[in-house]
């Protein structure tokens, strides 16, 4: 089936209540005095949050939102695929497929969608504009669950790549952060007669070292987002491990208890975003928060999506060199070292910032629509 149907989200109210009698009925767990972030997310702050979710997030209002974004489904090798779909004013606007991670979703990018799509609405130059394609990930929210193994990065961005051409896309940009960052490459590697610019944030795997670098050869930036590294994978990368290994065992707990799945996510939303003292929630919306949330809660992928990490790490796939044009934008909190990007990437564009986070769109969606516009100018 290659037929392309609009998508309108309309979560029966059974569910909601479901959700808000679970959320009634959590058992919470004690709590060590004094240690704030350092074992987990503090009790207090899930309560508090909790009681937002249950009292005063109202799900009706942001579904409603949502469903004014053009929404549609098809079918990709044997997957169900939601996707957004916004059209520029603009008719020369470039195509541009945007790629979220975990535990985002498509709602990542809401703020940057008009700056893209409609620049000279926004103070910008029409000829920025962008056509934007926006999928959810195979086994992320309506596009979820998947229903067999194999759906990793590669595969991931061979279906992108039949997505762009079912929609008559023949020339297109892709940008994307997280695992958006491993599929927006991986483009490059399957698509590169059509794929013409990439773009990365958050970027890691094919942009990072895997073995302990010359010290004495990094400059004062390298050696702080390697320490970043560092830190990441000794005290940071449990959840990696786990989701990459056994994500069967930890989904019971995901789809049963709203408030478990709201911790795992917080969690890496409090240590991701910049800065990292601060709490999520003063970085990003609460509501906005609690939508993504929301999302992976009332969908049941939880699972679906936590098992990105396994087939990734059990394709046996690999990055190997792409001549696609690439651009990266590095952020505060983000750990790529271009030296070592510049082994399998094509890198013609680097920014370093020295605000922002992990959730690009989310935190500084003008830094990231200034990016984007530069580096594929030179491209269109």
């Amino acid at each position: 089936m290659t037929d392309i149907r609009p998508f309108h989200i309309d979560i029966p109210q059974a569910d909601l209540d479901d959700l808000h009698r679970r959320l009634d009925a959590t058992r919470w767990p004690d709590e060590l005095p004094g240690v704030d972030w350092q074992y987990g997310v503090p009790l207090d702050y899930l309560k508090d949050l909790t009681e937002h979710w249950r009292t005063s997030y109202d799900w009706r209002a942001h579904e409603k939102q949502l469903n004014d974004l053009p929404q549609f489904t098809t079918e990709i090798d044997g997957q169900n695929i939601h996707f957004l779909h916004v059209r520029s004013p603009e008719p020369d606007a470039l195509p541009l497929v945007l790629t979220h991670g975990w535990p985002g979703s498509f709602i990542e990018f809401g703020d940057v969608i008009g700056p893209l799509t409609d620049p000279k609405a926004h103070g910008g130059d029409p000829a920025d504009a962008f056509h934007l394609v926006i999928p959810s990930l195979p086994g992320f929210g309506f596009s979820g669950p998947t229903h067999e193994t194999g759906w990793h990065t590669r595969r991931i961005a061979k279906a992108w790549a039949e997505l762009m051409h079912r929609l008559g896309y023949h020339r297109y940009g892709a940008q994307g952060g997280d695992f958006g960052a491993l599929v927006t490459p991986d483009l490059g590697r399957v698509d590169p007669e059509h794929a013409i610019g990439l773009h990365v944030n958050a970027a890691t795997v094919g942009f990072i070292p895997f073995s302990p670098p010359n010290d004495d050869d990094l400059t004062d930036l390298e050696r702080a987002r390697w320490a970043r590294q560092q830190q990441y994978m000794n005290d940071g990368n449990a959840y990696f491990q786990l989701q990459a290994t056994r994500p069967q065992t930890i989904a019971y707990a995901l789809t049963d208890s709203p408030v478990g799945q709201l911790a795992w996510i917080i969690e890496k939303f409090k240590e991701w975003t910049h800065p990292v003292d601060a709490l999520p929630d003063q970085i990003i919306d609460r509501d906005r928060l609690l939508t993504n949330i929301t999302i992976y809660w009332l969908t049941g992928t939880a699972n679906s999506a936590a098992r990105i990490y396994y087939e990734n790490m059990h394709s046996g796939e690999w990055p190997y060199r792409t001549d696609v044009p690439t651009g990266v934008a590095a952020f505060a909190e983000d750990i790529p070292i271009r030296r070592y990007a510049e082994q399998t990437n094509n890198i013609t564009h680097w920014t370093d910032f020295d605000t922002g986070g992990h959730f690009a769109a989310l935190e500084t969606p003008d830094l990231l629509v200034t990016d984007v516009r530069e580096f594929f100018r030179g491209l269109r």
